[in-house]
């Protein structure tokens, strides 16, 4: 049994053991999956925040959902122009709880490696850049200034720009993921994966053994 403390002093207890398998629903879609969004919505970003998020998505001045890659047509808009998956994924993204170093004095790395990733996504949003320093057993605050020069000096110290890996989330927003993949191609190496890529690559070379196609 694990309980959520988030920063908002609201504890929830969830138990991934308990999972109860039940027959299929008679409906994917429908009033009950906008009443599961909205909830979401308000649990994690709080009324207002949900209302003014959730009407961005996938508009044309407001941002892409990060749940999938579904194409919009270019011509009008829906009001509600995303699914119930994809109102969790942005909830989880812009909730109003926050990770601080507090967090982290308390959570050693074995500790956090021994938690569900349910539990860890839960938790909210990083406050400050982290590091884990040799022989260090909590992760630890790091000023912007001092995060960019280490990050500078390791990339300096490496013999090629090929013997680095700027690995990104697939839920990247895609001007997030711009810039770094120019970020990346102006210190001179294309090697730009993302977890999608990562996760896809396997289970590709997978059913290509087991089917004969990807």
């Amino acid at each position: 049994m694990t309980t959520v403390r988030d920063g908002h002093d609201v504890d929830a207890t969830y138990n991934e053991h308990d999972v109860l398998v039940t027959g299929p629903k008679r409906e994917a879609a429908g009033v009950k999956a906008v009443l599961v969004s909205m909830q979401r919505g308000v649990q994690q970003m709080g009324p207002l925040r949900t209302a003014e998020t959730l009407s961005r998505i996938n508009q044309r001045h407001g941002f892409d959902c990060p749940g999938c890659a579904w194409p919009e047509e270019h011509g009008g808009r829906k009001i509600a122009e995303f699914c119930e998956n994809g109102a969790k994924a942005v909830a989880e993204e812009a909730t109003l709880r926050r990770v601080t170093p507090e967090f982290f004095a308390r959570h050693s790395v074995a500790d956090l490696a021994d938690r569900p990733e349910y539990w860890l996504s839960q938790q909210g949003r990083l406050t400050h850049p982290m590091m884990l320093a040799p022989g260090d057993t909590h992760y630890r605050p790091i000023d912007w200034d001092d995060a960019y020069a280490l990050i500078a000096e390791e990339l300096k110290a490496l013999s090629s720009p090929d013997e680095a890996l700027f690995y990104t989330s697939g839920r990247t927003s895609n001007e997030a993921a711009f810039l770094y993949q120019l970020l990346a191609r102006s210190y001179g190496t294309n090697n730009l994966p993302d977890c999608s890529n990562m996760c896809h690559e396997s289970s590709g070379t997978a059913l290509v053994e087991s089917i004969g196609i990807g």
